[in-house]
């Protein structure tokens, strides 16, 4: 008997120092679990620039594919076209995507090539380098230094910022599934390509000057798609706020 009450009473302290341990580490979640609320709110902007006939550019969709899911990342994939010319025709490509890479690269992002991530609007890398891309992602941190973004069913609401210079509202619609693409020609022809967060539509909804203000949402063009909203400081400047809208 007094071999089993000193073994209760080991069992008593042990639970009770693991209860504790509990406490401490429910204690150290808090500031975590608002972090990660607050990067959900404001996610790292991560824009692939990609196009179905380039070879060098399924490992990087590999890459974005991995990442798309992350609630602190928002994974964008941008078809250039400017590969067209070789055989395939992207079959998500558009001349204002490429446009958007070029303004990057006119802003001091280096020079236009695929495949490239463009991290926060600031921070260029090379597609193949998925070790560069994560540290890109720790460094660029949440868009920051914007205005709050909230929204309806209608309309978004750009808050007021009491520093920082103005910048334009962009609405992008992406798709969120997995799309295999079968490619019959070109660089990749004969294979089958998955993309994931493929940009349909980018529009701008108007210049954010600092103050509070309200974009209205317009229709989108396909059923079903995911949207957020970015703030960014003129053409291939950085991205100061974000924010999913569904």
């Amino acid at each position: 008997m007094p071999h089993r009450s000193k073994i209760a009473q080991f069992l008593l302290a042990a639970c009770g120092l693991t209860a504790l341990a509990g406490c401490g580490s429910s204690e150290a979640n808090v500031p975590r679990a608002a972090a990660a609320a607050a990067s959900t709110l404001h996610p790292v902007v991560v824009e692939l620039y990609q196009s179905q006939g380039c070879s060098s550019c399924p490992p990087a969709n590999a890459a974005l594919n991995s990442i798309a899911d992350r609630s602190d990342v928002l994974a964008l994939s941008f078809a250039v076209t400017y590969w067209d010319r070789l055989g395939w025709k992207d079959t998500f490509g558009s001349p204002h995507f490429t446009a958007r890479q070029q303004d990057y690269a006119s802003n001091g992002r280096g020079e236009v090539a695929t495949p490239e991530f463009i991290v926060n609007g600031t921070y260029a890398v090379v597609g193949s380098n998925r070790g560069a891309l994560d540290a890109a992602i720790v460094r660029a941190g949440s868009a920051s230094g914007g205005p709050a973004i909230t929204a309806n069913a209608s309309s978004v609401r750009v808050e007021g910022a009491a520093a920082g210079a103005p910048g334009a509202v962009w609405l992008v619609r992406y798709d969120p599934r997995t799309r295999e693409v079968p490619i019959r020609a070109g660089e990749n022809g004969g294979r089958t390509l998955p993309h994931r967060n493929i940009v349909r539509e980018l529009v701008k909804l108007g210049d954010w000057r600092g103050s509070a203000g309200s974009f209205q949402l317009p229709a989108a063009h396909e059923a079903g798609p995911a949207s957020a909203v970015l703030v960014q400081r003129g053409p291939g400047g950085p991205i100061v706020s974000a924010r999913r809208l569904s």
